[in-house]
């Protein structure tokens, strides 16, 4: 293009100096050939015409002379005019062309481009590419002057500078940045300037894009205490990222041409003879991509950097080596603390009472030791098994509805919408539990994590307590009931016998007093001794059965064989007796428990049991006193359903922190035993401290 232009310039040069020569001919000797011809007419024509003439023709001839002058002259000058008049109509013709040639190139050009005055900033000239980039709607509407073209109209002196940037704001209110290119130059006369501009928007945006991405490159590899290199492996040089200098702790090279192979040997001396096989290896193509990790020694500690390379090409040419830096160490610390915690987490998981199955989909990922015994299955068969395993039959559509519910809304889902599914053993056996569940993830994979706690333990306590419940309700009306009896037996007793014995020692002293035989008077007295002495008795056995004075005045062991020996003595059953001496008195609330129980077991063996031998055993086991009664009478089936009593002496041995137990079999007689603190408080406390 540029070729075409020259070619067309010179052309045009060639013939408008053509044109101006001739023209400069004909302002010259057109006159000068005139000046010659008139005075060669003048001097000669008239003595041609009196040679020629008679003198009468003379005068005739004379004006005939000078018409044909004028008309041989006319026609002379309109022949040179012609050829001359061509020539101009060709040059304008010529002139014309090329301007309407050069009107095509600036309006076919791609860059906006205008024509304005010097002084008034008129526009002389826009082309269709500045008219869209401005938005001045059609080709003839000519704007009024430059100022229509949004403020890009070119400071004075910016002429034949070189190309500015400045940044413009366009009608619909987009900003570019533009780049001008201004000439002076004469248009008709006047001062004019042609001004080119190029949008730069996209290029000045693309390098503070790269400019920008640059800088963010650098913060990521000092966030991430990684930098890069390369260098040819001919001659050493390239280039060492800023964060790679860091690390190394060596200067940043000037410019882009460093022996960055010289640099990073001398850098890491420990590693230079290996490190420089390696990459010598690696720039023939032998060897593997470099991968090493050097452990560097710092007055801080020990630093662990990560050196990574390959072998590239760079546009086609020789090979390079590139690769990357890292400092690991801070990395290497997490890792090792992630991996200890992920330990620690699997060692809680394994700890854990509850139940924790992983599932991915309908199988399980993982479950916890917990959760396979629960199961009844080994640990290691638990990965892979299909849900539906686990699961009661008629309860495995209810599984995914529960999961569903508990993932969307976050927590239990209510049993009144979605019952939790009841659970099964690997023998068949069906078991409720307490679920809940969440996502998580799992060895890259998003997980749902089941807790299961098993409900059985806690049925059984909550029906035991319910039958305990009833229980304790039965026990407390039958021990009202008893309450109530041995109240009424007491009043009867006291009523019957010692009310009768007093009543008789009133009539008796009153008979003594008013006897006046002495001997007579001396037997009523008798007979009122002998009253009183068996009321005292009878007083006596009541006040014993309701608390033994010898429990407190002699202690636990004295008590119970007084008791054992006055209750067999006249029962016709034999009695082995084993009472050791304890090594300290227990509490009085334990001394009574113990009491009690013995006597409740030795008078249901009398009552019930049709013995034949019953035996007694106390002795110390340690810091506990263990209490033993054994008969060898009919016995029963069912020892927790044995009645009243065994219910009183359970509950006597539990409320002083003891154990009770009973072991009866029909036909082969039963036995009670009890193991007692000796002090309640102190177990109590105790027993606390284990649960804590």
């Amino acid at each position: 293009m540029a070729a075409v232009r020259e070619g067309d310039s010179d052309t045009a040069r060639a013939r408008g100096a053509d044109l101006r020569q001739s023209l400069a001919g004909i302002r010259w000797w057109i006159p000068l050939l005139y000046l010659l011809l008139s005075a060669a007419w003048i001097l000669f024509s008239d003595l041609l015409v009196e040679w020629l003439l008679p003198s009468a023709t003379v005068r005739a001839a004379q004006s005939a002379k000078g018409l044909l002058f004028v008309l041989a002259t006319a026609a002379g000058l309109w022949l040179l005019l012609r050829n001359q008049a061509r020539g101009i109509e060709r040059a304008h013709r010529a002139t014309l062309d090329y301007a309407q040639r050069y009107r095509g190139l600036l309006d076919r050009h791609p860059d906006p481009l205008w024509l304005h005055e010097a002084g008034s900033g008129r526009l002389l000239y826009v082309n269709p590419a500045a008219r869209a980039f401005f938005g001045l709607g059609a080709e003839d509407a000519l704007p009024g002057d430059a100022a229509d073209l949004q403020g890009v109209l070119p400071h004075p002196g910016e002429e034949g500078r070189p190309a500015t940037i400045r940044r413009i704001r366009l009608p619909d209110g987009r900003r570019r940045d533009v780049e001008l290119h201004v000439a002076r130059l004469d248009h008709d006369g006047r001062e004019a300037r042609l001004v080119s501009m190029r949008d730069r928007t996209a290029e000045i945006g693309a390098e503070r894009e790269r400019a920008q991405s640059a800088r963010r490159m650098r913060e990521a590899q000092q966030l991430a205490c990684l930098g890069s290199w390369e260098f040819d492996p001919a001659s050493g040089r390239g280039h060492l990222s800023d964060e790679t200098c860091r690390i190394l702790g060596i200067r940043v090279p000037a410019g882009n041409d460093a022996d960055v192979r010289g640099l990073l040997l001398d850098a890491l001396p420990g590693w230079a003879a290996e490190l420089s096989g390696l990459l010598d290896a690696l720039a023939s193509g032998h060897g593997p991509p470099l991968d090493v990790v050097i452990p560097v020694d710092t007055p801080d500690g020990t630093r662990r950097l990560q050196l990574r390379g390959a072998r590239a090409t760079e546009d086609g040419t020789a090979h390079l080596l590139r690769g990357t830096l890292q400092d690991i160490t801070e990395a290497e610390a997490a890792r090792r603390q992630l991996r200890e915690r992920e330990r620690q987490f699997r060692d809680l998981i394994r700890a854990l009472p509850d139940g924790v199955v992983l599932l991915a989909g309908d199988r399980v990922r993982y479950a916890n030791p917990a959760c396979a015994e629960a199961f009844g299955r080994p640990v290691e068969s638990m990965p892979g098994l299909p849900v539906q395993e686990l699961v009661a039959e008629d309860d495995a559509p209810l599984l995914g509805a529960w999961l569903r519910a508990a993932l969307v809304s976050g927590q239990v889902p209510d049993a009144a919408v979605v019952r939790a599914p009841r659970m099964r053993r690997s023998d068949g056996s069906l078991f409720n539990a307490a679920l809940t569940a969440a996502e998580t993830r799992y060895e890259d994979t998003i997980c749902t994590v089941v807790v299961m706690r098993d409900l059985s333990d806690a049925e059984r306590m909550r029906d035991e307590l319910a039958a305990g419940n009833l229980q304790l309700q039965a026990m407390a009306a039958r021990i009202f009931s008893v309450q109530e009896d041995e109240r009424r037996r007491i009043s009867r007793d006291l009523h019957d016998d010692i009310g009768q014995s007093i009543t008789a020692i009133k009539m008796s002293a009153s008979a003594a007093m008013d006897e006046d035989d002495p001997a007579r008077r001396h037997d009523d007295l008798d007979d009122v001794l002998a009253l009183a002495d068996a009321t005292l008795s009878r007083l006596r056995d009541i006040s014993i059965l309701l608390r033994p004075p010898q429990l407190d005045a002699l202690g636990l062991e004295a008590a119970l064989r007084w008791h054992a020996e006055r209750l067999f003595t006249h029962a016709g059953v034999g009695l082995e007796l084993s009472i050791a001496a304890l090594p300290r008195r227990p509490e009085r609330e334990v001394e009574q428990a113990c009491f009690r129980i013995a006597q409740e077991a030795m008078t249901n063996a009398l009552r019930h049991a049709a013995p034949a031998r019953v035996s007694l055993r106390l002795e110390d086991s340690g810091d506990r006193l263990h209490l033993r009664v054994v008969d060898d009478g009919r016995g029963f089936d069912t020892p927790a359903d044995g009645g009243l009593g065994l219910a009183i002496m359970r509950e006597r041995a539990h409320g002083v922190g003891g154990v009770f137990d009973i072991r009866s079999l029909r036909g082969h007689g039963t036995t009670v035993e009890a193991v007692l603190p000796y002090d309640p408080a102190a177990n109590a406390k105790h027993a606390g401290q284990r649960a804590g």
